[in-house]
């Protein structure tokens, strides 16, 4: 099993390096304006909606991509689909979010938890992004899979008790040590730790995920993927 996770990992890793480097996305689709060279099969490449209530879902994903992003700090799209790619993958039942903002990233969540019958529980401090966060995901139709928890996140997350499966950090950059150091204990052996943009983190979040040899940590785009390894036996 942990190979298959690994390999699903490494695969998206691979996968979203070649859209990178070879895919020109303009401005407003989750790119911050950035353009690419070269031409690739997968330029303008879409995500496919399998039935009428994930399409739904994917409008609203693209009507905040389009009309909220300013100021909210959301993940790009690849970066999103790379959320949804790695939660339905290990059939995650309990996503924990840091860092709510106005439900983009959550939403992504989201799309998978629809189909492993898991719930979201995010947090954020904020309350006027949490509240249009909350009509984003009534929109969406996926409010009764999420809880949004108000507050100073590293005093909210003490809380929690049961186990995590997928644990995405996404929130004050010089805290993503001490939220590691809460959580880890909670995640469970063949769960992740996704953490976005930790070029902006300090050194000590880095050596936790890089240094420890009971996790492995692979990057791609804004994304770091870190496996909680299983124990041998």
């Amino acid at each position: 099993m942990v190979k298959k996770i690994m390999l699903v990992i490494l695969a998206a890793a691979l996968l979203l390096t070649v859209v990178e480097s070879l895919t020109a996305q303009p401005p407003g689709r989750g790119s911050g304006g950035r353009r690419g060279g070269g031409i690739s099969a997968l330029q303008g490449h879409a995500p496919l909606p399998a039935n009428e209530q994930e399409r739904k879902i994917l409008s609203v994903l693209e009507d905040m991509d389009r009309n909220q992003r300013r100021g909210m700090m959301n993940v790009p799209e690849q970066d999103g689909r790379i959320l949804r790619l790695l939660t339905e993958a290990v059939g995650a039942k309990h996503v924990v979010e840091i860092g709510t903002s106005n439900g983009y990233s959550g939403i992504w969540f989201c799309l998978a938890l629809r189909t492993t019958g898991g719930k979201l529980t995010t947090h954020d401090i904020d309350e006027g992004r949490a509240s249009l966060a909350r009509k984003n995901f009534k929109r969406a139709g996926v409010d009764n899979m999420v809880t949004l928890v108000m507050g100073d996140a590293h005093e909210t997350v003490t809380k929690i008790k049961e186990p995590i499966d997928v644990l995405f950090i996404d929130a004050d950059k010089e805290g993503y040590t001490d939220y590691l150091k809460k959580l880890l204990p909670l995640v469970r052996p063949g769960g992740l730790i996704l953490s976005h943009n930790i070029d902006m983190v300090g050194q000590g979040f880095i050596d936790a995920i890089t240094k420890n040899p009971n996790l492995e940590t692979v990057q791609a785009q804004g994304v770091t993927m870190t496996l909680k390894k299983r124990q041998s036996k």
